[in-house]
């Protein structure tokens, strides 16, 4: 694949590097970031890792996460921006137009809807997760996988893949993390921190989460709702709500699970996860998102029980 040589090429010529992924970023954004981050950085180059918004608690144990920063200046000193794990550069956030500006700007990711922004582009739907191209890019470069590199494309790979349930598993999943094994990961410990560690707030949080659910009458559908209400009675923040969708999807005879999350009054994020062969990324089209053909999600704006038809409606027509 003649692009992986030339981003591998720019990589090699680049001093000052930006990472960034796209806001209220999963597993996968994460830990690619910081995985493509630190082996650049191994190799000389200079690097800030940007996010527009916070990291959820979970992902807090990976190395030099505390080194993400969330306001962007000086975006002239870059001569590279990587852009991982979004479909468009406006995923970004508010900072898009800043990014934009930067003189070579390198788009990684595995959405089937991605757009083809920016001057390089590798995208690849056949990944299981942009930790895999991350992986691959690194091999192309000829640098060899340091312990933290390891545990966080190991960690990208186990939490987009759902602990290699989802539909997206593939045989590199296994290869690549048992590789990653052999460099020191130790899954147990991973598991602990991801799946296993919630703060007070957090389960606060999603005992109101889930006691919004709501199911079609057909069983099918599954819906739970965020509110900024909720967000203030428990002292949580948006980063918190990473993973809970997997409960309503959980359930017996739920095709299609949406979670709705209040950003402002009449504003709302919705995420959708599907079963089998259910194309959430053609229903998100719909409404102007994308993501991947079990995983996407969009913004919206109306009231919140209209959101919710328009939803129903939707799910209803595939």
């Amino acid at each position: 694949m003649r692009v992986i040589q030339d981003i591998a090429d720019q990589l090699k010529r680049s001093k000052n590097i930006l990472l960034t992924c796209h806001t209220d970023p999963d597993g996968d954004a994460i830990c690619s970031l910081l995985a493509l981050g630190i082996a650049m950085e191994e190799i000389g180059k200079e690097i800030t890792f940007y996010t527009e918004s916070p990291i959820p608690a979970i992902y807090r144990f990976l190395p030099e996460v505390n080194r993400i920063t969330h306001t962007l200046t000086d975006v002239e000193k870059f001569d590279t921006a990587i852009v991982l794990d979004c479909g468009e550069l406006e995923r970004i956030g508010k900072q898009a137009s800043k990014v934009s500006s930067i003189r070579t700007v390198i788009n990684l990711d595995h959405h089937i809807t991605n757009g083809g922004f920016g001057d390089l582009q590798l995208i690849d739907t056949s990944c299981c997760a942009t930790a895999e191209l991350v992986y691959k890019l690194i091999k192309e470069i000829d640098h060899p996988i340091s312990p933290p590199v390891a545990l966080c494309i190991y960690t990208g790979i186990l939490t987009d893949t759902g602990s290699f349930r989802f539909s997206n598993t593939n045989r590199a999943a296994f290869k690549i993390c048992e590789e990653m094994m052999a460099m020191g990961v130790e899954p147990h410990r991973v598991a602990q921190n991801v799946y296993g560690t919630y703060s007070l707030n957090r389960l606060k949080l999603l005992n109101h989460v889930l006691d919004s659910l709501e199911v079609s009458e057909d069983g099918k559908l599954a819906i739970v709702t965020v509110t900024r209400e909720m967000i203030k009675k428990t002292g949580t923040g948006p980063e918190d709500i990473d993973g809970f969708i997997n409960y309503p999807r959980s359930i017996e005879g739920v095709s299609v699970a949406v979670l709705i999350q209040e950003l402002s009054p009449n504003n709302y994020h919705v995420s959708l996860r599907s079963k089998e062969m259910i194309d959430v990324a053609a229903i998100a089209k719909q409404f102007g998102g994308g993501g991947h053909f079990n995983a996407s999600g969009f913004s919206i704006e109306g009231g919140l029980a209209e959101v919710k038809q328009r939803l129903i409606q939707a799910v209803s027509g595939i």
